[in-house]
């Protein structure tokens, strides 16, 4: 047992060493190479000049469909990975963007970012694309804003999936509010081993394995960068984004095809940690019981439940995760 106890012991610390061992990232992540050729919209939003990144993947045989993947907050284009190689595949052209405070698109610190915004910022690409009809899939906070623009734009999605997205409930109801000021701290000291952490007991139940040290340091390889305090800020404004524009009030409101593919060991739930109550906390991102609610709150809409999965079916179990995606998607 102890033997056993230290060669894992050494291979954390392997993992940790070469994590720190690699280059520090710039806030644009321009010496990070993505998986695919990466493009760029130039944007005015906000009487300000922006950079949005977008990947435009397109296949050797073309079925005439056009899927975009939009990321989660902790996240960017890149995890798609194995998605896109899939999705193309079966012919259908992906565009995936990195949405405006993330990955390698612009880092404003003056922005006002909201669900709407992003989701007009996204319009932007398909429109500068010519692109009138799309199926969308959303992973956590790109799941609430696939909702968002699938509610802003009925016209152009044609199919929606939501990949354990977030905001399936008001966490307003029973976490304190923590303001942009409180957020920005820990954002500043944020680090490879406190991601890890949290990625590990939140994500994957503490099952981890090496290939998610990827997601780490894409997260934490610019913390030595000396712009980082700039990301630290934007992705304290887009918790607040997260926590204060839900969209659980108006899943009702949705009108077309949608799929919910759920790992049921998820319990992600933002401001679960200021929650006092023990209880109530346990209660919050019970994902097992979410995503049979939001089923029912979505007229027509059919569920997937992937047992004993966290909150990254596609990285966690893509074999699971890509089947029902491919069918839903079958032009």
């Amino acid at each position: 047992m102890k033997f056993l106890k230290i060669i894992a012991f050494l291979i954390l610390s392997f993992n940790y060493l070469s994590a720190q061992n690699r280059p520090v990232l710039d806030i644009m992540l321009t010496n990070y190479q993505y998986p695919y050729d990466v493009h760029f919209l130039d944007l005015k939003s906000q009487n300000q000049d922006l950079k949005m990144a977008y990947m435009d993947v397109k296949p050797e045989k073309s079925n005439g469909k056009t899927v975009v993947l939009l990321h989660g907050k902790n996240f960017n284009g890149a995890y798609w990975k194995t998605t896109i190689q899939a999705l193309s595949k079966e012919g259908f052209r992906v565009i995936v963007p990195d949405q405006i405070g993330f990955g390698k698109s612009s880092k404003p610190t003056e922005y006002q970012f909201s669900f709407q915004q992003l989701a007009q910022n996204t319009k932007a690409i398909l429109d500068e694309l010519k692109l009138e009809k799309i199926y969308l899939l959303g992973h956590s906070m790109g799941g609430m804003l696939a909702t968002r623009f699938a509610l802003m734009y009925p016209e152009t999605v044609e199919k929606l999936i939501l990949e354990n997205p977030i905001g399936l409930e008001d966490w307003k109801l029973v976490a304190p509010y923590s303001s942009i000021d409180q957020n920005y701290q820990p954002e500043l000291k944020a680090d490879y081993e406190s991601t890890k952490k949290y990625q590990s007991n939140f994500y994957y139940d503490n099952q981890w394995k090496p290939e998610y040290d990827e997601w780490v340091y894409l997260l934490t390889g610019w913390t030595k960068s000396p712009d980082y305090p700039k990301v630290a800020l934007v992705n304290a404004k887009t918790s607040d984004m997260i926590f204060t524009q839900p969209v659980v009030y108006e899943f009702q409101n949705l009108n077309v095809p949608t799929l919910l593919i759920i790992g049921t060991r998820d319990r992600t739930a933002i401001g679960k940690a200021n929650v006092k109550d023990k209880k109530l906390a346990e209660s919050m991102g019970r994902y097992d019981l979410l995503g049979k609610a939001t089923q029912q709150k979505i007229k027509g809409s059919k569920l997937v439940e992937i047992e004993n999965v966290g909150h990254l079916p596609h990285i966690e179990v893509f074999e699971q995760f890509i089947k029902p995606v491919t069918e839903f998607f079958k032009p």
